[in-house]
């Protein structure tokens, strides 16, 4: 692996000048969050680099510890907690810079970390975004739940990445430390071009939270673009931060929103015969957490597909218009993610892809 002191050096050529980076970080009542990971952020030593707090009025004293503590970043203060995506889309609004980093404020960057991603995408100007390796906060060698080393994507819309696969994530032994195109990279440290995050129009609000950097991937890729996971980097995420696992809002969400996704992304044609599937088998998962003893699982789902139903009846479909592309989307698993983890018993990225 090329180290990251060559990747500054070929960053910093003569007559060069630095890419603009501006690493925003939406905040909602996590100041110890900030105080705990915001040192990392604030070293990270690239030379062209604004660091911004975009807050989602925080009622703790997040706003009060920024101006006291660190008086260089920049403050963006929303009027109102707009989740995830509608956050960050008003935020960056205010943001000018060549590259937006959305970074959790759950996550500990380590020295260099830009500097591998910037260099890869300034080689090839097809790359829209990516993300750095993202291993455990709690337990560093192992691969982090909503990040691991590039996310996929399987036939009826189940995301899964690479060192994670539902439950299963990989221990990090190098197996995954190339730098590969995939379908979609982690909101938890999302590098992206400023200029595409306009063109697409930013991400979609209403998923609120939750699988909306997938959308928004899936529909670069539409758009021509390529998205690509640099191991190079490496991030540690804490995850669970705003909602954990389990937490019934979240798996609301995340039904929803993968429905919607794939509604809104697929052709009509194929839309048509995937959704019953997918619809089918979360009724499955939904009775089984619900024999399980898990009630609040089984209302998420139904919760989720009775307003997806409602959704499309609604205005809300016509908002991001099919994009058309020639070329297959890369990260995409022709196969069932379900029928390999639960029946075939594959519990690892290479089992299932890569067939070893």
């Amino acid at each position: 692996m090329i180290s990251k002191d060559a990747y500054i050096k070929d960053l910093a050529a003569p007559g060069t000048q630095l890419p603009s980076v501006a690493v925003v970080i939406l905040n909602w009542n996590g100041r110890h969050f900030l105080e705990k990971f915001l040192p990392s952020v604030t070293g990270s030593g690239y030379g062209n680099m604004q660091v911004v707090v975009a807050d989602n009025a925080s009622s703790d004293d997040s706003i009060e510890f920024l101006k006291n503590r660190y008086p260089d970043v920049e403050i963006i203060q929303n009027g109102f907690n707009h989740g995830f995506a509608k956050g960050y889309n008003e935020a960056l609004k205010k943001v000018e810079a060549d590259y937006f980093v959305l970074l959790n404020s759950d996550v500990e960057v380590t020295k260099g970390w830009i500097e591998p991603v910037i260099q890869l995408m300034e080689s090839n100007r097809d790359i829209a975004a990516c993300q750095p390796k993202i291993l455990a906060y709690e337990n560093k060698h192992l691969f982090e739940y909503a990040g691991a080393s590039g996310g996929w994507i399987d036939n009826f819309g189940y995301p899964f990445m690479r060192g994670r696969i539902f439950d299963t994530c990989e221990t990090d032994n190098g197996q995954y430390d190339i730098a590969l195109p995939c379908f979609w990279a982690s909101g938890a440290a999302l590098f992206i071009r400023s200029d595409v995050y306009g063109q697409l129009g930013g991400m979609d609000e209403y998923f609120f939270a939750h699988q909306e950097e997938i959308d928004l991937c899936w529909r670069a890729q539409l758009a021509g673009y390529s998205i690509y996971v640099q191991p190079a980097s490496v991030v540690f995420h804490v995850g669970g931060g705003t909602l954990p696992k389990g937490n019934s809002r979240k798996t609301y969400l995340n039904f929803r929103n993968n429905l919607v996704m794939m509604f809104k992304n697929l052709p009509g044609s194929v839309a048509f015969w995937k959704i019953p599937i997918r619809l089918w088998l979360d009724s499955l998962a939904a009775w089984k957490g619900l024999f399980g003893g898990d009630t609040g699982f089984f209302w998420a789902v139904c919760r989720s597909h009775v307003d997806f139903v409602m959704w499309i009846f609604s205005k809300r479909k016509s908002s991001s218009p099919q994009l058309k592309r020639k070329a297959p989307l890369t990260g995409w698993y022709k196969g069932s993610i379900v029928w390999d983890y639960f029946f075939r018993k594959k519990r690892t990225f290479s089992e299932i892809i890569e067939g070893k």
